[in-house]
């Protein structure tokens, strides 16, 4: 088990970084400024003399970074990369001394690998909940960290303290917020919430620009297209790998969308001003409860804290049911307890 101190896990004293991007680059530039000793290595060295300005230790080869036997390595690199990085690990890592997670917006998949791999005993998935349209290690900033959550994910051959050692790097080293679930869970929320958007998103910028009134369209635009339309600005390629790694549940929701708005047409077309109005206010849940997280951020309402308890054996369930109570763990008090602050839930 990870060091306990009065206070809570201790955040890992060494952490490694493959991939000096936007992720892994703000995620490097925040930890060394908590203090915490960075290593990294990058598939191409330009970003090299400026981290190692801030204290960052650049290694010139993966082998080397993982030689160095960093107490958690971050996997921060492309998910196609994703299987030749993980036999490069292989034969040298110590799951003895490193723990091994990433930053991917899809677990399943990276579970799949890390699976083929062989490297299944010290892996925990992770998802920062953060992040823009830019990419590149001169769009690191660690600011993008600032009160951000993430996703903790497990499966049947995830070990316990593996989780509690990860928290401890979120916790104690970013001050983030975490959660814990399984792969097949945070993969159907991330699409319902990320990828299926980033198609719509898109979908609403390739309608304009077949559209004749495209230009007259463009100077009308203001703030709700510019909200819109936002994600649909980010690297094509980007976005495109990650939709793709998630095809199944995104093909589930955009289907289910399609339908949506098919009807919705229909109803405009039979003048069916019922189905026009339920429509609009069928989802009337989702403002009451962003109206809740307004009050509660503008200090109208009380923050409410609980404590955890998780069982060692039952752990897995302990912490998706609390996920799903809307509950956000801020630190682990003990191995096996955590204090959680609660959140509104939909």
């Amino acid at each position: 088990m990870p060091a306990i101190a009065a206070d809570g896990i201790e955040c890992p004293q060494h952490v490694g970084i493959v991939g000096l991007g936007l992720i892994g680059g703000s995620l490097a530039v925040r930890l060394r400024s908590a203090g915490c000793a960075v290593s990294a290595w990058n598939h191409r060295a330009h970003p090299y003399e400026t981290a190692a300005r801030i204290g960052i230790e650049c290694k010139d080869t993966l082998e080397e970074l993982v030689e160095a036997q960093p107490d958690v390595l971050v996997l921060c690199n492309p998910l196609v990369a994703m299987p030749k990085i993980l036999q490069t690990i292989k034969p040298i890592i110590d799951p003895a001394r490193t723990t091994l997670t990433d930053v991917g917006s899809v677990k399943g998949l990276v579970r799949e690998q890390v699976h083929a791999a062989g490297i299944t005993d010290c892996y925990v998935g992770a998802h920062p909940m953060t992040g823009n349209e830019r990419s590149g290690w001169t769009a690191a900033n660690p600011g993008i960290f600032d009160n951000a959550l993430w996703a903790l994910t497990y499966d049947e051959h995830t070990e316990y303290r593996r989780i509690v050692q990860v928290a401890g790097l979120i916790t104690r080293g970013l001050q983030n917020s975490l959660i814990v679930i399984d792969d097949e869970t945070h993969d159907r929320a991330a699409s319902l919430i990320s990828h299926m958007p980033h198609v719509v998103s898109t979908a609403l910028i390739n309608q304009m620009t077949a559209d004749p009134d495209r230009n007259i369209a463009a100077e009308l635009s203001a703030g709700s297209w510019r909200d819109m339309t936002r994600v649909a600005l980010t690297d094509p390629d980007r976005t495109c790998a990650m939709v793709v790694e998630n095809s199944q549940n995104v093909e589930v929701l955009l289907r289910q969308m399609a339908s949506r708005l098919t009807e919705f047409a229909d109803a405009l077309r039979d003048d069916d001003v019922a189905a026009i109005h339920r429509f609009f206010t069928e989802g009337q849940t989702y403002r009451d409860f962003k109206q809740h997280l307004a009050n509660r951020n503008s200090g109208e309402t009380e923050t409410v804290f609980t404590t955890l308890r998780i069982h060692p054996e039952h752990w897995r369930s302990d912490f998706l049911e609390s996920a799903k109570r809307g509950e956000y763990i801020v630190r682990f008090t003990s191995g096996h307890h955590a204090l959680a602050e609660r959140h509104p839930t939909i």
